[in-house]
């Protein structure tokens, strides 16, 4: 199994045939080549076997539905909700449905577990789409930092797997983390896009 279609199940929203399959996925883990990403991601499953499937999915919805810095949306983080994220939301749409893969109806295309899918199945075009969202990416990944988040460690995954950050990428970050999503509130119904309804523990999916 291909790291990004692994990272892409595991920062999904816990469900019983997720959790049951733990055997399965830590088979997978351990069958990656590079050793970071094997050693991190069988670290993770290993802290998560024996754990309650209800435990799991209120961690889960604590740390990406409540908190906005680890939004898993990921162009929120540089664009809030503003007419620019409505244009990059279907350019990012287009590249899903180019490569094969249909975004799923109840997700928008920059939910990170999409692009990571869309990764798997076509490396250049997936990992020029993360690339494309380095800043949001490196952004989420402190946040699971700062608050202890075990999911830390997956982001950690998904960043080694990318090319080293550039100068004019820390530069965007530096600002990002110090100003924030912006808040200019238009929608984005004039590019054809809306936005999920609230979902799971009644946290808002950005």
């Amino acid at each position: 199994m291909s790291p990004y279609k692994l990272l892409s199940l595991l920062l999904q929203y816990p469900t019983a045939e997720l959790v049951a399959a733990g055997g399965e996925l830590a088979e997978a883990a351990a069958g990656i080549a590079d050793a970071r990403p094997r050693e991190r991601i069988s670290r993770f499953l290993s802290d998560r076997a024996g754990r309650e499937l209800g435990e799991l999915q209120r961690e889960y919805v604590a740390t990406f539905d409540f908190e906005r810095r680890s939004s898993l949306h990921l162009t929120y983080h540089t664009h809030g909700d503003r007419r620019q994220r409505g244009l990059e939301l279907v350019r990012l749409r287009r590249r899903c449905v180019e490569a094969g893969l249909e975004p799923s109806a109840q997700e928008l295309p920059d939910y990170l577990p999409a692009l990571l899918e869309l990764a798997a199945l076509a490396p250049e075009t997936g990992e020029a789409a993360l690339a494309g969202q380095r800043a949001s990416l490196e952004l989420v990944r402190a946040s699971l930092h700062a608050c202890g988040s075990p999911y830390a460690t997956l982001l950690d995954c998904v960043v080694d797997l990318l090319s080293p950050l550039t100068r004019a990428q820390r530069r965007t970050i530096e600002r990002l983390a110090a100003e924030g999503p912006p808040a200019e509130l238009v929608g984005l119904e004039p590019f054809g896009v809306e936005l999920p309804a609230p979902t799971r523990g009644g946290g808002a999916v950005r």
